[in-house]
């Protein structure tokens, strides 16, 4: 196609060193969208005549059955999916087909099908998203009123309900879900018209073509429309953060499902076995999940490490830019997928986690906090109840196991009371203030879970 200029063909090496038909084929659906979106503003514009207009319409769609019907003939000598399409137009239609590219450039052509492509796979991930967050809500659920122990630096700290934990997650979740949408009004801008960098002397029309495509604005200025990739960084960006949260699930579905901790059973489909060792039972999905997490922190640094030097407007390192992205995507959506079934299938064990919570002490909380209900300052009161832990630990004992005449030893203005103020399920159905632990607290942030879910759908 830029051939005229050039006295001899470029050397094979170069040829296929420069080819990106097998990155670029992917998009070749939002390759045709784009290119009908155009040939039809051509032919309004009086470009060119209405009649070639609707040749080009009808030749491009024989064409997306063709590929979809997998008898499209790719030509690996052809560099990119744009001179696939356009060659295989010009063979249907002759000197007709020569004329889709008039007033377009490969450069504005490529952003507005990497835009597409990029949205679509962004709306599939919001889908996912929410397919996770309805597993953890349905767990959580089934758990209102399971209590278990809440850590701080991986040591038990206060009794908290088990779902309460679980819409923690889901509240990670609900922020990718608003960083996607919102990444979703910088990706949907069309670049077409703006051509190689310049625009275009011929009469377009950039705002219907971005309203053919679905977009709801196109570029304000030709040069950065041609060369931003903001739109792949900014989904990077999410998936990255996407799979830091799944990260951190699956470390605690690690430290639950380890018999010595046993708060949960993995299920059979979603766990392995050892070779070797006939006991194992494995949490290798989540492990997998986990380790995959890197794979979109380095997606996300390679488009860094891409953009950083380029000066305007385009230049041919951004045939790179695909090649992360879709990395990322097959991490987010596989990821995704397998997670929100594994949350589905996980059994939880509420005998166990009543056990952990009598251990640790998880209640000296409750103590202090009851000692300042008896007009102790608080700082009196933390001392009191470590003095009362560290006796208990020496004698083995939970708090809960003294006796009414050991704890008047650390405070007279203790009564019978505190043994009910003791107990973890009292403690965690007390903290009921606004998105705490308190069992209708937990009822309140499900409700607005379940609203947000189905204000949209999946």
């Amino acid at each position: 196609m830029w051939s005229g200029r050039f006295s001899r063909d470029s050397h094979q090496l170069v040829r296929e060193f420069t080819n990106s038909l097998d990155n670029d084929r992917v998009f070749a659906e939002q390759d045709i969208q784009g290119s009908v979106a155009h040939a039809r503003m051509l032919g309004r514009q009086g470009i060119i005549s209405q009649e070639e207009a609707d040749q080009l319409v009808s030749g491009l769609e024989r064409i997306r059955e063709e590929i979809r019907e997998g008898s499209f003939p790719w030509r690996s000598d052809l560099e990119d999916v744009h001179l696939n399409i356009e060659h295989r137009l010009t063979e249907m239609l002759g000197q007709v087909g020569e004329k889709l590219h008039t007033g377009r450039s490969r450069n504005d052509q490529v952003a507005l099908d990497l835009r597409l492509y990029v949205s679509q796979r962004v709306q599939q991930w919001e889908v996912l998203l929410r397919k996770l967050a309805r597993s953890l809500a349905d767990q959580a659920q089934e758990h209102l009123e399971t209590v278990m122990p809440g850590y701080t630096h991986l040591q038990p700290a206060q009794p908290v309900s088990l779902a309460h934990h679980l819409l923690a997650y889901v509240q990670m979740l609900k922020r990718d879900g608003q960083r996607l949408a919102q990444a979703q009004e910088r990706i949907r801008v069309s670049p077409l018209g703006a051509a190689a960098l310049a625009g275009t002397t011929y009469p377009v029309d950039p705002e219907a073509t971005a309203r053919e495509v679905g977009f709801e604005k196109c570029f304000a200025n030709s040069m950065d429309a041609v060369s931003d990739r903001d739109f792949v960084l900014e989904p990077l960006f999410c998936a990255a953060t996407i799979t830091t949260h799944l990260s951190r699930l699956c470390e605690e579905i690690i430290f639950w499902a380890n018999p010595s901790v046993g708060f949960m059973r993995l299920p059979d489909a979603f766990a392995t076995g050892s070779s070797i060792m006939p006991q194992k039972k494995n949490p290798d999905i989540a492990e997998l999940i986990r380790g995959k997490a890197a794979g979109t922190f380095g997606a996300l640094q390679t488009m860094l490490s891409l953009l950083k030097g380029l000066p305007l407007a385009y230049n041919r390192d951004l045939q790179e830019d695909k090649k992360p992205f879709y990395q990322a995507d097959e991490i987010v959506t596989g990821s995704l997928t397998l997670m929100a079934q594994l949350i589905a299938e996980i059994e939880f064990l509420p005998d166990r986690m009543r056990k952990a919570v009598s251990a640790g002490y998880l209640n000296a909380t409750e103590l202090a906090d009851y000692l300042v209900g008896r007009g102790i300052p608080f700082r009196t009161a933390h001392h009191i109840t470590g003095r009362a832990v560290a006796y208990a630990e020496s004698r083995d004992k939970g708090l809960e196991d003294l006796t009414l005449r050991e704890l008047r030893g650390f405070c007279e203005d203790v009564d019978q009371e505190v043994f009910q103020v003791l107990d973890p399920h009292q403690a965690v159905a007390r903290r009921n203030t606004p998105g705490g632990t308190g069992f209708e607290a937990v009822s309140r942030q499900l409700s607005e879970v379940r609203a947000w879910l189905d204000s949209e759908g999946e």
